[in-house]
């Protein structure tokens, strides 16, 4: 991600929170086509407040699409490679979309709100793909079936998601719902939602956060987010919180060792050389579903198990960071490439994510980044690098 300082084009979208931000004094970046907020002042001091206190996140460049009616759940065993249809009511799982040859089109959180409502959320630049993918999908269900119950819709340029992460999230969410729901947002686990009002508005609110903290995500039509936000923000103001851009983000999903679309996971690798295999359903699933049969072939030539690359963690054993696209060596010689790499801020050494071939993939491997000509000493280690006390 770099900063920019030009006008947005007709292309690039804002958020409803956009005059908010560039009320905070916000660096604006481009993220998918959207004018999102890099950083607020420094990234660093907003990375910290994370894993200190609290922080305070526009994430309504997310997408959001509605897979409604008793058949919903069955469209989207076929359509993504989980079981979606075994989430209970109120939970949320992690799952995937994948092409035909089992390439990965994008990671997405699914959410069962009620009986026949699932909630599919993809990344922000992937979005309007996984809803036309979606679509094409349903005709062949549909096709395949004779006919279906169920309905697809987009909501993405509706719905606004807020989140507030970090240890003191609880605390905050808490100030702003009415007492009669404390007890279900203390009680709401990871990886579940709930439908309830904050400062009044209702929202979905979930727990399934992406900094490696404690966390709650908010979901709030448009027109109510700006009021969201700021009562957030007021009843932050004794916790520590402070808004947070995409720079602290990314640190803080690199430490707790979270794959990013277009860095580590993208087209031309599948869920078992990411690391992944396990979100695929081919034992727990019958029947056939989208990527299926290349996914089997896949897992039964032990991609990313005994062959190919296999995504890792790298540990600097340096001051230097690794950065994407950095050759990775072994005794001088290209073994894999950097997919994401920086200072952890919270560990205080660099650590990166980087495809390697497999024979060089086992913690306590030494292996080398090649930092423009100059090679810098890294170790393979378990993932992730950094996890909290809980």
């Amino acid at each position: 991600m770099t900063e920019t300082t030009t006008a947005p084009t007709a292309a690039e979208k804002h958020t409803a929170l956009h005059e908010e931000h560039a009320a905070l004094g916000a660096s604006f970046t481009d993220f998918g086509g959207w004018q999102m907020p890099l950083k607020y002042g420094s990234e660093l001091a907003e990375h910290r407040a994370v894993r200190e206190a609290a922080g305070l996140f526009d994430l309504s460049h997310m997408g959001e699409i509605w897979a409604t009616g008793p058949d919903a759940g069955a469209l989207l065993d076929y359509a993504l490679v989980g079981k979606l249809s075994a989430i209970p009511v109120g939970k949320a799982k992690y799952s995937l979309i994948c092409a035909t040859d089992g390439g990965i089109i994008d990671d997405l959180i699914v959410y069962r709100v009620s009986e026949d409502d699932f909630l599919v959320v993809p990344n922000a630049g992937n979005a309007p793909t996984v809803a036309a993918e979606l679509e094409a999908r349903l005709a062949a269900f549909e096709a395949a079936r004779g006919a279906a119950a169920v309905t697809l819709r987009d909501a993405s340029a509706e719905t606004s998601l807020v989140a507030v992460q970090g240890p003191n999230a609880e605390a905050i969410v808490l100030a702003v719902v009415h007492p009669d729901d404390a007890a279900a947002v203390v009680g709401l686990k990871y990886y579940a939602a709930v439908e309830l009002e904050a400062a009044g508005i209702p929202v979905l609110l979930a727990r399934t956060g992406y900094t490696g903290e404690d966390g709650f995500e908010l979901f709030v039509p448009n027109g109510r987010a700006a009021e969201l936000w700021k009562a957030l923000a007021a009843a932050g103001e004794g916790h520590g919180l402070i808004p947070c851009g995409l720079a602290s983000r990314d640190s803080l999903r690199l430490e707790a060792g979270m794959p990013l679309y277009g860095n580590e996971l993208s087209r031309e690798r599948t869920p078992f050389a990411a690391g992944l295999g396990g979100v695929v359903a081919l034992k727990s699933k019958e029947g056939d579903f989208v990527g299926r049969a290349a996914l089997q072939a896949a897992k039964d030539d032990g991609e990313g198990a005994t062959s190919g690359q296999r995504l890792v963690g790298l540990r600097g054993l340096g001051r230097r960071a690794a950065r994407s696209h950095y050759p990775v060596l072994k005794d001088g010689v290209k073994v894999g490439e950097v997919t994401s790499g920086q200072p952890s801020p919270t560990l205080g050494y660099p650590v990166a994510l980087a495809y390697i071939d497999v024979e060089h993939s086992a913690p306590g491997t030494r292996l080398d980044a090649d930092l423009r000509g100059k090679a810098e000493p890294f170790e393979v280690v378990a993932l992730p690098f950094y996890q909290r006390q809980k």
